[in-house]
């Protein structure tokens, strides 16, 4: 017999996902972008994805050892927040610059708080705001791909400077063919790990269609009507990272409908104006950080009435 169909005391909402089957499927949905990664920086992004990867790993594993906790490193999630913090770091990282993250993300961001499922903000999000303020040359450093690296300009970048350098073609900014951080710039590779995702019923569409779709609009009213200038600020950048991995955390996002609404287009909205009106030429990573925040608040006023029960 079906175990779903037994009697039993509650909870009678049953699911066949489990933590390790949840982050083993960001894993693989992760994998297309990372494997671009490698192919357009080469071993430089190689070192920093597995200092990340390995100091993620390592860090939780000392940190429940000395809480006298269950060591729980075979769940894949401190992998899936090294690996983020890692796509979201520029190939040029100095070696010790991941393994500063992963050190704070996950003991800091995430242990700190009682671990899987209690940090109050994305732990890879949080490491990488926390490199920008400390080591912000470092961390902006953005070399061309291949094996000749060049210091160059992101596409945002030339945007928001308007220095007048040719923008890459959109077809370079789709595939990943351009500088930025060593995940966020196959657009392609990653809405293919996203649809990957919410096949696997381990996202929702609500929180990604929602963020991008108001970071499109507001780019279309900003920039006067400018849909080239749309396109480019939808595909290039993290957006595409941001709104299928890291807005939809399970921790640090609400989990009502109404809410997850609300917090994509909180999302959308401050990374517009970042974008426009900030001095930065990103701001996904800030707009996420700042919403995660908010969640609390957002579930508060956003929960359904209970069944039976006054409104």
């Amino acid at each position: 017999m079906d175990n779903k169909l037994l009697l039993s005391s509650s909870p009678h909402i049953r699911a066949s996902h489990t933590i390790n089957s949840v982050m083993r499927d960001v894993v693989i949905a992760l994998l297309p972008a990372t494997i671009a990664g490698i192919y357009f920086f080469k071993m430089a992004a190689v070192k920093v994805i597995l200092v990340a990867v390995l100091a993620a790993v390592a860090t939780e594993y000392v940190c429940q050892k000395l809480k006298k906790a269950p060591v729980t490193i075979n769940d894949w999630s401190a992998v899936v927040t090294g690996l983020l913090l890692a796509l979201n770091l520029p190939a040029s990282a100095p070696w010790w610059l991941p393994l500063i993250g992963s050190i704070f993300a996950i003991a800091i961001v995430k242990q700190s708080f009682g671990g899987l499922g209690h940090n109050f903000m994305n732990p890879a999000l949080a490491a990488r705001a926390m490199l920008v303020a400390s080591w912000p040359v470092e961390m902006t450093a953005w070399v061309t791909p291949g094996a000749d690296a060049v210091a160059t300009a992101t596409p945002l970048g030339i945007i928001k400077e308007g220095t007048g350098d040719v923008l890459p073609s959109l077809m370079d900014v789709l595939v990943g063919n351009v500088a930025g951080c060593i995940g966020e710039t196959s657009v392609i590779l990653l809405v293919l790990g996203g649809l990957y995702l919410l096949y696997k019923g381990v996202i929702d569409i609500k929180i990604p269609a929602v963020y991008i779709g108001t970071v499109a609009v507001l780019t279309l009213i900003f920039g006067k009507g400018d849909f080239t200038g749309m396109i480019y600020q939808v595909c290039a950048g993290g957006l595409m990272i941001g709104a299928f991995f890291m807005a939809t955390d399970y921790a640090s996002s609400p989990c009502t409908p109404k809410g997850q609404i609300v917090f994509a287009f909180g999302c959308g909205l401050l990374t517009t104006i970042i974008r426009f009106f900030g001095g930065y030429p990103e701001g996904v990573s800030y707009s996420i950080l700042i919403m995660n925040v908010a969640a609390p608040l957002i579930e508060k006023y956003t929960s359904p009435r209970v069944f039976g029960g006054a409104k």
